[in-house]
């Protein structure tokens, strides 16, 4: 069970991008992190991408391996795609080489592929690119994926629209009796509105169903120091000092230095989620049309991901 995972404080979770619907690099993300012994996967909130990602565990042979989807609210980053102003477009390309996806080819969004990390707006020499939400129907999407036999469902709490999230929250509540995940991220929030909110959603819940998933900052996990993921550090104190029955798992800004920084720091956390980052040091390889029937390429990749995964162990 999921719980189990959860309870050895060992628990890896691959976030392969909440608005991730690439499904072929979806299956090969999942299908090389699951070689390498992760065992929870976080996915967009889509039928195609959850049989992906069942594509990907059979391929590699997985079965003891747990699927989460991540479903938002209107502000929340993950939701955003990019829409480029192409009468301010200047035609540098620069989104081109910045984007972690590879979502962008000259100056093209191709949405399916666009996370909303904002990286490509950041460096536009001429503000051409904003982002619009394409936040989903959690009536019209849910019910179905459920039957699929997912076993997490994640909010990502992240604004401060309340009314919203206690609607999605309690919606999520009526239709799923497996474990829920609540992302939390300190970005809009103050520390108090914070801890506040991580105490009022999970009141409704029976102890240990749930998972907070202390987001430091979102999408920012490229780079592997301890710099980077500090503030996901920060965040999990905050909520570990309050002693909620739940499960806490270290996400936004985590690489192969959360785990050592987190134990140093006294963080008793359940596990690493990892995104940007475990997505970055194997994309070299699964861009590869033949990557899942190129051995050497699939040993390649297995071995790079099996380093940050051990390397986010909890309990060494």
């Amino acid at each position: 069970m999921l719980k189990d995972l959860l309870e050895t404080k060992n628990c890896f979770k691959l976030i392969c991008g909440s608005g991730n619907e690439d499904s072929q690099a979806v299956e090969k993300l999942v299908a090389v992190y699951a070689k390498a012994g992760c065992r929870f996967f976080d996915l967009s909130a889509s039928e195609k991408i959850v049989d992906a990602a069942f594509r990907g565990l059979e391929f590699a042979q997985v079965r003891d391996a747990y699927l989460c989807v991540s479903i938002g609210v209107k502000s929340d980053i993950h939701a955003n795609k990019a829409v480029v102003d192409y009468e301010k477009c200047i035609s540098c390309y620069s989104c081109d080489n910045v984007c972690p996806q590879g979502a962008i080819k000259y100056a093209k969004v191709k949405k399916y592929k666009c996370i909303g990390c904002g990286k490509c707006a950041k460096i536009c020499p001429k503000g051409a690119i904003s982002f619009v939400s394409e936040e989903k129907d959690l009536r019209k999407i849910l019910p179905s994926i459920i039957t699929k036999g997912v076993h997490c469902i994640e909010l990502h709490a992240m604004g401060l629209n309340d009314d919203e999230t206690e609607d999605k929250w309690n919606y999520i509540n009526e239709i799923f009796n497996g474990i829920l995940g609540l992302c939390i991220s300190r970005g809009n929030l103050s520390d108090e509105m914070l801890v506040e909110k991580a105490k009022k959603l999970t009141a409704i819940r029976k102890p240990y169903t749930t998972i907070i998933q202390a987001d430091g900052v979102s999408m920012s996990g490229g780079e592997d120091d301890y710099k980077t993921t500090l503030q996901t550090v920060a965040t999990a104190e905050m909520l570990q000092n309050i002693n909620l029955p739940v499960y806490i798992l270290l996400s936004g800004g985590t690489n192969s230095k959360t785990a050592k920084l987190a134990k140093m720091c006294g963080i008793n956390a359940n596990g690493v989620a990892v995104g940007s980052y475990a997505r970055k040091i194997v994309r070299k390889y699964i861009e590869h049309e033949d990557f899942l029937k190129n051995k050497f390429l699939f040993e390649a990749a297995t071995k790079i991901a099996k380093g940050l995964v051990n390397s986010c162990n909890m309990n060494v």
